[in-house]
């Protein structure tokens, strides 16, 4: 269909006047953060508007400081925020009313004195931070001087100390800490660096054979097949891959990685009953960040062997019950209302302290709080573990008792990565290991002898 000419001679017409009409309105732009019409700032010269602003709004002209000065020389001066509350209206728009122009002065300086308000507040917060770091800085000095000059040397007979147990709980300086822990844990297997060297060398051989598909079994494996081998070498690269993978350091390609599998190997091969259980590389990675290799291995292989992380490697589940058990006594005693809370709620201990007794808590906290715990830990053995789970339950237990079953669960696997450190300790430190006159090893040696109970699931000590 044909359109007559004269409609689009009518179109082109309305087309153009809109056009010329957007412009003019585009030139009476208001002057906001300094973007005004470049023909207009080429004209206008900066003092002469300032001098038509002072005039509009009635402030006397006062002669311009040497600090003023400095920005004499800009071709456009920017008007910042302040164009938003002081600038004028455009002129297609009514005139602001003095009340108004004053009103947005104040707003103006008020939230001037807010910005300088949150500025001083800021600073002194990390005036704070920077005091408290360099104290903590100051501290761990003189903890090494200590560490190093009278406690180290004198091992045997300073350990046990009181200076030393106070100095233990502050946290072990991070430069003696491997030392620190290896003589805590001990070396009651009496393994040797010659050792860890044949069971990696055995090690090694199996991932070749496994790799080649060979079928040949030594005589010492004869019990294990070589499906539960390679089931387990097969788990010990999975884990690898999600043991603290923030760090990046242990997995493929990274620092660590082949000295954290060559330590899982090696064990594997030192204790063929017991395998790879899921969680053993997360212990075997902290020990690895503060021991050689080889000590590494002898520290892991005598920490795996005490009997509560036997217990649960071995899932000895008789064992691992009457551990449940007795930290159910400290827990009633300690925290009576979350505790029956608990019961309603039908939330049992393994839920979440199979996860923490595994990975001795290095999974569940961030690492360097963790290298607390394990401080402590390697001072007062298995005990603490079970402190350290009431101590997170006492310090959460306001936000506890108002959950229900899945939210707790959910709570307790993924514990919040703000844990704060001082309140987690001092927490711990209020949590009474003893029930009835009964401390930890006489509670839990009563369970043992009296399985009728523990059976039942009753942790209740009635003698």
């Amino acid at each position: 269909m044909a359109v007559p000419s004269v409609l689009l001679l009518t179109d082109r017409n309305f087309t153009r006047k809109q056009n010329t009409r957007l412009e003019k309105q585009n030139d009476l732009g208001w002057k906001l953060f300094g973007k005004v019409p470049l023909k207009e700032t080429s004209q206008k010269d900066p003092k002469r508007i300032h001098k038509e602003y002072e005039e509009k709004t009635g402030r006397a002209h006062k002669p311009i400081s040497p600090k003023q000065n400095v920005r004499k020389n800009l071709d456009f001066e920017p008007l910042s925020t302040t164009a938003l509350i002081l600038e004028d209206r455009p002129a297609n728009l009514p005139a602001k009313p003095a009340e108004e122009a004053q009103k947005h002065r104040q707003q103006y300086e008020e939230m001037v004195v807010q910005a300088k308000k949150r500025e001083l507040k800021e600073a002194q917060r990390r005036k704070k931070q920077l005091e408290e770091r360099c104290r903590l800085e100051e501290n761990i000095g003189n903890a090494v001087l200590i560490w190093n000059n009278e406690i180290l040397p004198n091992w045997e007979t300073m350990c046990c100390s009181r200076k030393v147990r106070e100095l233990w709980w502050q946290g072990i300086p991070p430069s003696v800490r491997g030392r620190v822990w290896s003589l805590a844990i001990g070396n009651e297997l009496n393994i040797t660096h010659e050792l860890y060297d044949i069971c990696l060398a055995r090690a090694k051989e199996k991932w070749r054979s496994l790799s080649t598909g060979s079928s040949e079994v030594e005589c010492e494996d004869a019990g294990f097949s070589a499906a539960d081998k390679e089931a387990s070498l097969e788990l010990i690269k999975l884990d690898i891959s999600r043991t603290f993978p923030n760090l990046c350091i242990f997995q493929q390609g990274g620092p660590y990685h082949d000295t954290l599998h060559s330590i899982l190997g090696a064990y594997t091969c030192y204790r063929p009953d017991v395998g790879y259980v899921q969680g053993m590389s997360f212990i075997a990675a902290v020990l690895i960040l503060n021991l050689d290799t080889a000590d590494a291995f002898i520290a892991f292989s005598n920490l795996l062997n005490k009997p509560c992380q036997m217990a649960f490697f071995r899932v000895d589940h008789g064992l691992m019950l009457i551990y449940f058990a007795a930290f159910e006594v400290f827990f009633e005693e300690n925290l009576p209302k979350l505790f029956a809370h608990f019961k309603k709620n039908n939330v049992t201990p393994d839920i979440y302290l199979i996860d923490w007794i595994f990975t001795l808590y290095s999974k569940s906290l961030p690492l360097d709080l963790a290298c607390r715990i394990w401080d402590v830990f390697c001072r007062d053995g298995e005990e603490f573990l079970f402190r350290t789970a009431l101590g997170i339950l006492k310090l959460y237990e306001d936000i506890l008792t108002k959950m229900d079953f899945i939210h707790i669960a959910q709570f307790l696997t993924k514990l919040p990565e703000d844990l704060p450190s001082e309140e987690f300790f001092t927490s711990i430190a209020a949590i009474q290991m003893q029930s009835r006159n009964k401390k930890w090893a006489q509670v839990l040696v009563a369970l043992q002898k009296d399985n009728r109970e523990v059976e039942r699931g009753s942790p209740s000590l009635k003698h």
